[in-house]
């Protein structure tokens, strides 16, 4: 069986490899794992899952962080979707055996949290728009693209695990540095976020304590990365 997980950020990325990947391209990391390196958002997700069955995955893994919404989750945090919440509501169950043999595994190492996981098609900066999407959904945390490659998978009839770190709690606001400097592909460009820094020195320190949210996180994925050939294993089992 080949896995094919799909990394939307550089950062995530290096949580799996130290190979250089090109947006938009796979490459096999395992001779079962196969890593599709997006870029942010559902539609480089959905393409991105799409190219992975190309070449030969025949499961789905939807990688990196998310923003809580739930006041229980901190940053670092593990989390493993048990169902999905798409931008207009639907919901999707992951239950499958796949999903349940791999909680069984993760949750020997380090505690996980089990929940909702739901979409936003941008970014959600402020603690009071997470907090609103918590009480709409009851989903515990939220990311841009998972939504997008469950529906791939289920399109394929293949099983799908969504494995995301908390970077940001749900009572934090983003900075607004942060919204600034994303481009239209929801990259951060380096530039714009500088001169933003240096207009409004006032936001260093919050872009500090996001550094060190997300650096938690990718702490987190990179101890979770190290399970992904028993993970991997796991997939052999029943869909």
């Amino acid at each position: 069986m080949i896995v094919g997980i799909v990394v939307a950020l550089p950062e995530e990325l290096g949580t799996l490899t130290s190979q250089k990947i090109a947006k938009g391209s796979c490459v096999f990391i395992t001779d079962t794992l196969v890593v599709g390196y997006s870029g942010a958002g559902a539609n480089n997700a959905q393409a991105a899952a799409e190219r992975l069955i190309t070449q030969g995955a025949t499961r789905l893994i939807s990688w990196g962080c998310a923003a809580a919404l739930s006041a229980n989750l901190k940053s670092g945090d593990l989390v493993l979707a048990d169902s999905l919440i798409d931008a207009e509501g639907a919901r999707l169950s992951l239950q499958s055996d796949w999903h349940r043999n791999s909680q069984k595994l993760l949750s020997n190492s380090r505690p996980i949290h089990v929940g909702s996981l739901a979409e936003s098609h941008s970014i959600v900066d402020l603690a009071k728009d997470k907090q609103q999407l918590h009480q709409q959904t009851g989903a515990i945390a939220l990311d841009m693209e998972s939504a997008a490659i469950a529906h791939v998978a289920g399109q394929h009839q293949l099983p799908f695990l969504a494995i995301r770190a908390i970077v940001d709690p749900a009572d934090m606001d983003l900075p607004k540095a942060i919204s600034h400097a994303l481009n239209a592909q929801g990259d951060i460009v380096l530039g714009r976020l500088l001169a933003f820094i240096v207009r409004h020195p006032a936001e260093l320190a919050g872009l500090i304590k996001l550094g060190l949210h997300f650096n938690a996180a990718t702490n987190t994925l990179k101890y979770v990365a190290k399970q992904l050939n028993d993970l991997s294993d796991l997939s052999n089992s029943n869909s």
